[in-house]
């Protein structure tokens, strides 16, 4: 026995279910840890992301509500994105709960701006730290990544110019580095410059040769809210979510009733602002001026003919909230920019394979009817009905079934939609097609 699936409904539970998801994730349980003053430790492992960034955000915080004696990170990456590093800086920076870096196999790129800015930094033996070149290698961005490396080193007590060396390869250091190379110092090498407070074999003999007691550690870990906002909130994720986002719900309003199309829109943009509200990128200011902005829309598009104020406002703050979602304005307005073109093109592509459809077959009445199914006799079809009324018999998909003087008429719309006993006035008659519009309350009252 077949079964019949009711997409409208399947996509509202979808979407539903993606939204409740996400708000468990947003107030969900994090870490639970008893009041204590012993020693936290974060582990920094993998790409540097935004995700990480609101762990280690999370837990300098918990730490220093909890009184912990201090916050250890156990950091062993290639590195990742400078400005989700810079975001964990500035909160290891700002923190009076004192911080151990513990490099225990490599704290490269972003993870060697993460272990500058610890108070403590120690290196198991064979690690090494450097190699932070910036991505794409152009001036303006080595320029400011080099600033922030040099004024993190500077302001923990380090050599600001061995940190910069690390980022600009024509920075030359007798017996480190040659221009043209990028500075990356072995654990062996950053203790005999002083680089480093000392070597340790593990994180028990860093914390006691600190002073700090190896009794009562807590273990921290990432939430699944966490990691899958890490996930939702990379350059390429979230432009994906952002082009479907915009083509589902485009799709969805020059289509008739509820589909996938919407559901797929609904719930690709609540996946990238709940990935960036959990990660602490965006606020619920944002999603509410968003979903203002898409109210505008609406009005625009179903109350108001035309494109007016309405449209304006409601496109900007929609163009606003994707914006604000981001570390900087450049970043949302690349990003944004480049969802408007991909969803240009997919819209397009979408559009002419939906209208070959068979879906579409079954909106668009495509059958011819004959004279005794009610066809407009040949009398009917003459130049002087237009500016008649008449009413909509069935619905107009855009042709359909009209009543003009008691006749059933077969009329097109100029595209639109036109529901079911609706007031309608001809506007033109081309041969045998009659192009009626939907009258307002002003056209029926004069």
């Amino acid at each position: 026995m077949a079964v019949g699936i009711n997409y409208p409904r399947l996509g509202r539970l979808v979407a539903g279910s993606i939204v409740v998801w996400l708000l468990m994730g947003l107030w969900g349980p994090g870490v639970s840890v008893a009041a204590s003053n012993g020693v936290w430790v974060v582990p920094i492992r993998g790409t540097i992301e935004w995700g990480l960034a609101g762990f280690v955000r999370r837990a300098v915080d918990e730490a220093e509500a909890q009184n912990a004696a201090a916050i250890l990170l156990e950091i062993n990456t290639f590195g990742g994105r400078v400005d989700a590093a810079t975001e964990i800086r500035d909160a290891l920076l700002g923190t009076r709960v004192p911080v151990i870096a513990f490099v225990t196999e490599r704290a490269w790129s972003a993870g060697a701006l993460i272990a500058m800015a610890s108070e403590h930094l120690v290196m198991a033996p064979g690690a090494s730290i450097g190699a932070a070149e910036p991505r794409p290698a152009e001036e303006k961005t080595i320029s400011a990544v080099r600033a922030e490396f040099e004024a993190t080193a500077q302001g923990r007590g380090r050599n600001p110019e061995v940190a910069a060396a690390m980022v600009d390869k024509d920075i030359a250091i007798d017996g480190l580095v040659q221009v043209g190379k990028i500075l990356t110092l072995s654990a062996n090498k950053a203790e005999e410059i002083n680089f480093i407070d000392f070597i340790a074999s593990s994180r028990e003999e860093a914390l006691q040769r600190l002073g700090y007691s190896t009794q009562g550690i807590q273990e921290l870990q990432s939430t699944w809210a966490e990691r899958t906002a890490g996930f939702l909130t990379q350059p390429v994720v979230s432009s994906l979510l952002l082009i479907l986002g915009f083509a589902g719900l485009i799709l969805e309003i020059v289509t008739p009733g509820f589909g996938i199309p919407g559901t797929v829109g609904i719930v690709s943009l609540a996946l990238f602002f709940g990935g960036r509200m959990v990660i602490g990128l965006a606020g619920w200011e944002v999603v509410l001026l968003f979903v203002i902005g898409l109210i505008l829309l609406l009005v625009e598009v179903f109350l108001i003919p035309g494109f007016g104020f309405a449209g304006i406002m409601g496109l900007g703050a929609v163009f606003a909230s994707i914006v604000l979602s981001y570390a900087t304005a450049e970043a949302g307005l690349v990003s944004l920019g480049i969802a408007l073109g991909a969803t240009v093109l997919v819209v397009a592509f979408g559009w002419k394979y939906f209208r070959r459809s068979s879906a579409w077959q079954r909106l668009v009445l495509s059958t011819r009817i004959g004279q005794e199914e009610g066809h407009t006799p040949p009398s009917l079809r003459r130049v002087d009905l237009s500016g008649k009324t008449g009413k909509t018999l069935t619905p107009l998909r855009p042709s359909g079934i009209i009543e003009i003087d008691g006749h059933r008429v077969d009329a097109v719309t100029e595209g639109g939609f036109i529901p079911r006993d609706m007031p309608v006035q001809v506007i033109s008659v081309e041969g045998n097609r009659i192009v009626v519009r939907l009258l307002g309350p002003s056209d029926e009252s004069g």
